[in-house]
């Protein structure tokens, strides 16, 4: 038709007595609490689900009559005032009685990452890490935590996926509209939008501040698409994780140096600085150059910064870890290392590392620019010790100052509302304050089992019916015919048999393994296709738009659901997200996953799964290396002494099978007295007691309040104190080790002894060239090691040696009198490393001596 279209929108106005929709519609707090978001549902079903479960933006396209109907309702004015009085109690409380170890006073958490997913309604997450920093926010709201977060306002977010007939993904974008958003603009003292500024190659970038109001803590996302700034500058923040290796330097300026300048603008002072994975690492430099502007030489200032700094490392896949050129890295960061006092050359060296040759490593910066560091589970803990050893390169890998704290999930997001609701009639409230205590939950095995069962097909058959609607939609979009798509969904249908349900869903990067089961197809199908024992897959996940291998994994699953055999079994869903996520992990009955150990770090989607009694089929890698018990699910063990990696895919995916076809399927078949398998709900109630009060991101935030925030507060509180004295000491001290260490050795006093008594004791005596390191300055330790039946060397104990004066050829002598505690063949050895009592932990120099 001739003519411009022109855009309008009539939005309804808002009740006088509803007027506080728009304060719950920009809190997204809705995201974790069922009583606002049943509101908006409430209001149009329809609508809701239209909007993507946006309020804001339902708030602005629900019917004029719909919300003056709502006004005049009395059960609606009455939820409406129930989730108020919720909502505002829910602010008035301040700090947990748990929370004893931050002072709300004095201490403040600044949280710094690439990506939070909080909720579908703000795409500024991609996958796990965003997940899991959304579920630390909602954790750190909940718990009443001194808290903020730092982050970037992608207008395009993450990519969006669907997968075509070919079983291509479709790399597609959703840009944003900054209206729909749970967003507002931050104001300066004068009124005016907040902005601050980075320098980028020689010119100055604006940054606008927006704020997510998440609960009791704030988000804020710092935002280059603003008229001040060029075309090429506004687009920086465009999309998470698009663009080039230029971009993403930009980016990362932007959020730990701008992230900063942000905080700073708004008056916060924050004690502990937490960086959660590399991206963020930049911070460090700004903060240091804050220091230095004071007065404060380089390594003092970093000495302090580094103190009041904890360290995520999330990914053990070398691929997973920021690494920058360094020329580019030095014409990015020339600007900011004049003011720092020091050479380019030294800037660079905090970012070296033997994988990134020529390359700025942000994790090995991070590494070295703070002091508190961790991974996300035991097993990681472990892992990153190892990849990481290099910044410690004297230490033994299991002695470095890497440490673990378990990913969890948060339980009011991911726990499905049906179990919610059974727990109140159960248990009452009380429930949602007992979530860390591991006895209160033994009660989940009292619920009668048919009740049990009843809640878990229910969302069972949801989880289907959402699935069916998706698929067939993307079967119509890529031409399928009709009677083909009663063939695809006739497991989805509600009037089938029930079959088992098994979900994988996650990115596909090629060592998650996606494609481990497809071994042996003809095996495989044959445990599909009993009739009398249905087997239904599912798989959903995205692969990044430049992993090729990951593209290819999802053709590949595409290709077996078409075959014959599998038509109908093997159902892949496009578009995986947090909406679809929560479907999977409270519907499935068993979770999958079969990553290549030991490359999955924590792997939280199986824990969500495991609050809502779903069973974990999963490699013993992560946290089912911690989770798993006999009664709550299966493991698969790692075939780690397998040099070859397909004869190792191989032997899992048989393990797998044979797991599947000798205990999982009967199990859940064995339904003959009571049309359900009492043996089954017994594991599922055992994977919900377990998980429960152990993987949950309450118990992670309460771990880092205590083993890490504390910490961290405390040191770079006593090293700044005084016009930073302690740190000064420290940073000479450091200085002056650095340069005696390489000429530091040791000398026998005298021959030791190759057998002792019981009861004897053991007298060694150690002369050490110090190279003018004083006696003050070294610890000196006797280790007691055997070996084991699998030929591991275990310390059995451990003794200390005692400064005794010098000799008269200036070398430092040490002395031992110990009795050892462990009978039986042993063999010692004697190590000397530097020591301070301002190090934040005694191996910190990555300094060490053997004899």
């Amino acid at each position: 038709m001739p003519g411009t279209h022109y855009p309008l929108e009539v939005q309804p106005l808002i009740p006088q007595k509803l007027t506080r929709l728009t304060e719950l519609a920009g809190d997204l707090l809705y995201s974790w609490n069922r009583s606002i978001r049943a509101l908006f549902v409430r209001l149009d079903p329809r609508l809701w689900e239209q909007c993507g479960r946006n309020p804001k933006l339902m708030l602005r396209r629900v019917a004029q009559a719909r919300l003056d109907e709502a006004a005049g309702d009395p059960l609606f004015l009455e939820e409406y005032q129930r989730a108020l009085s919720m909502y505002d109690t829910y602010h008035a409380v301040r700090l947990s009685s748990r929370l004893t170890d931050i002072d709300p006073q004095t201490d403040l958490v600044a949280y710094f990452c690439a990506e939070f997913g909080l909720h579908e309604s703000l795409q500024i997450y991609s996958g796990g890490l965003g997940i899991l920093a959304g579920d630390h926010c909602k954790a750190a709201s909940d718990l009443g935590l001194p808290f903020v977060a730092v982050g970037l306002l992608y207008r395009q977010g993450y990519f969006t996926q669907t997968i075509d007939a070919h079983g291509n993904q479709i790399v597609g974008t959703a840009p944003a509209v900054l209206a729909d958003l749970p967003v507002c603009p931050v104001y300066d003292d004068k009124g005016r939008e907040l902005r601050v500024s980075v320098t980028l190659l020689e010119r100055t970038v604006e940054l606008k501040v927006w704020r997510v109001a998440a609960g009791r803590i704030s988000l804020y996302l710092l935002d280059s698409d603003i008229p001040e700034n060029s075309e090429a500058d506004r687009g920086i923040t465009c999309q998470l994780y698009g663009g080039d290796r230029d971009t993403r330097l930009r980016q990362e300026i932007i959020l730990g140096i701008g992230g900063v300048r942000a905080l700073r603008a708004l008056g916060l002072k924050p004690t502990i600085w937490h960086i959660n994975e590399g991206h963020p690492a930049l911070q460090i430099v700004e903060r240091a150059r804050e220091l230095i502007t004071q007065g404060w030489d380089f390594d003092t200032a970093l000495e302090v910064v580094a103190a009041g700094t904890v360290f995520t490392t999330h990914t053990p896949v070398p691929a997973g870890h920021d690494i920058f050129d360094q020329e580019l890295f030095g014409r990015y960061l020339e600007p900011y290392v004049t003011e720092l006092g020091i050479g380019l050359d030294e800037l660079k060296s905090l970012g070296s590392s033997p994988i990134s040759q020529g390359g700025f490593n942000m994790t090995a910066f991070a590494l070295r620019a703070s002091r508190f560091h961790n991974g996300v589970s035991r097993i990681h803990g472990g892992v990153a010790s190892r990849m990481e050893a290099y910044i410690w390169p004297q230490i033994p890998w299991a002695e470095n100052p890497v440490g673990h704290v378990t990913n969890g999930v948060h339980v009011a997001t991911f726990l499905a509302h049906e179990w919610s609701s059974l727990f109140d009639v159960r248990f009452g409230s009380e429930w949602r304050n007992k979530l860390t205590e591991a006895a209160y939950w033994t009660r989940i095995d009292a619920i009668p089992d048919h009740s049990y069962w009843s809640v878990h097909q229910s969302l069972k058959g949801a989880m289907l019916e959402a699935v069916n609607k998706r698929v067939t939609r993307q079967y119509r979009r890529n031409g399928v015919g009709e009677g083909v798509i009663r063939r695809l969904t006739r497991q989805l249908e509600p009037d089938a048999k029930a079959p088992l349900v098994i979900g994988f869903a996650r990115r596909f990067a090629t060592y998650k393994r996606a494609g481990l089961l497809f071994e042996d197809p003809t095996r495989l199908a044959r445990l599909l296709n009993d009739p009398d024992r249905p087997v239904l897959l599912l798989f959903a996940g995205k692969a990044h738009p430049h992993d090729h291998p990951g593209q290819n994994l999802i053709r590949q699953i595409h290709e077996f659901s078409r075959r014959p055999e599998f038509e109908g079994k093997v159902i892949l869903i496009e578009g995986y997200d947090l909406a679809l996520a929560r479907r999977l992990v409270t519907g499935v009955d068993v979770w999958l996953n079969t990553p290549e150990y030991p490359l999955e770090a924590s792997g939280t989607s199986g824990q969500k799964a495991a609050i809502n009694g779903v069973a974990n089929l999963s490699v013993l890698d992560g946290w089912w290396g911690e989770g798993y018990a006999s009664d709550n699910g299966w493991g698969i063990c790692p075939h780690k002494g397998l040099i070859d990696n397909d004869q190792r895919t191989r032997e899992e995916s048989a393990e797998v099978l044979d797991i599947l076809e000798q205990q999982v399927i009967p199990l859940y078949f064995n339904t003959v007295e009571h049309g359900y398998s009492r043996s089954w709900i017994a594991l599922s109630k055992a994977a919900m007691r377990r998980a429960m009060p152990v993987f949950n991101s309450e118990r992670m935030v309460l771990e880092y309040a205590r083993d890490y925030y504390r910490k961290a507060a405390d040191h770079a509180r006593g090293l700044a104190a005084d016009d930073a004295a302690q740190g000064r000491t420290l940073a000479r001290w450091k200085r002056q080790v650095a340069a005696a260490w390489p000429n530091v050795r040791l000398e026998p006093g005298q021959d030791i002894p190759e057998a002792l008594k019981v009861g004897e004791p053991l007298r060694l005596t150690v002369l050490i060239h110090g190279n003018g390191l004083r006696e003050e300055d070294l610890v000196v330790e006797c280790l007691f090691e055997s070996t084991d039946d699998s030929g591991e060397t275990l310390v059995r104990d451990k003794a200390s040696f005692a400064p005794c004066g010098t000799d008269g050829e200036g070398r430092l002598i040490f002395r031992l009198d110990h009795k050892p505690e462990t009978p039986g063949f042993q063999t010692l050895r004697i190590r000397a490393y530097p020591y301070h009592t301002l190090l934040a932990h005694r191996f910190e120099m990555g300094c060490m001596v053997w004899l």
